[in-house]
């Protein structure tokens, strides 16, 4: 696996695995985190995905030249979460390629923002997650190094805001 930087010209590849997941929850009935509708079907989501990635960094998993995950990074935090006292590196869609669950790939692009944080010199690193269901997203957080630091709510969405110290 080899994780590249991407570009605004990564956008189609972004949405197909935001909207792959999306499939992916509902075939297991689990609509709570993103709804049944993909992401590239709402004007607004795909505005919200092309603000996140002008504003950030987004990165790009590879398996044989083939996009497999995906993570933005980015000094801005979610407009729904309170900024921190101090600068930070921002997670931001982390998705994976469903069809190659359980090779890591979440665990890796995590893992280079650790290393992009300590590049920068930042040394908060943080994320907001899904916490509704069984709490499984929270949990894969967790065993990534990051804490829980507050809950928080959109609309009736739970959300979970986690911080990990670089």
């Amino acid at each position: 696996m080899e994780i590249r930087k991407g570009g605004e010209g990564d956008l189609p590849v972004i949405l197909g695995m935001l909207d792959g997941a999306v499939d992916w929850l509902v075939a297991r009935g689990r609509t709570g985190q993103w709804g049944t509708e993909p992401w590239s079907a709402r004007p607004r989501a795909v505005e919200r995905v092309g603000e996140i990635v002008r504003s950030g960094t987004p990165w790009l998993a590879e398996i044989d030249g083939q996009p497999v995950g995906t993570i933005t990074l980015s000094p801005e935090h979610s407009p729904y979460v309170a900024p921190p006292p101090e600068p930070e590196v921002y997670v931001h869609l982390l998705v994976t390629d469903r069809r190659h669950a359980g090779r890591g790939i979440g665990a890796a692009l995590l893992a280079h923002a650790v290393a992009e944080a300590r590049r920068e010199g930042v040394g908060l690193l943080r994320v907001d997650c899904y916490a509704g269901d069984d709490g499984r997203l929270v949990e894969f957080y967790r065993g990534q190094g990051f804490e829980p630091t507050e809950r928080f709510t959109v609309g009736d969405w739970p959300g979970q805001l986690l911080a990990q110290r670089v």
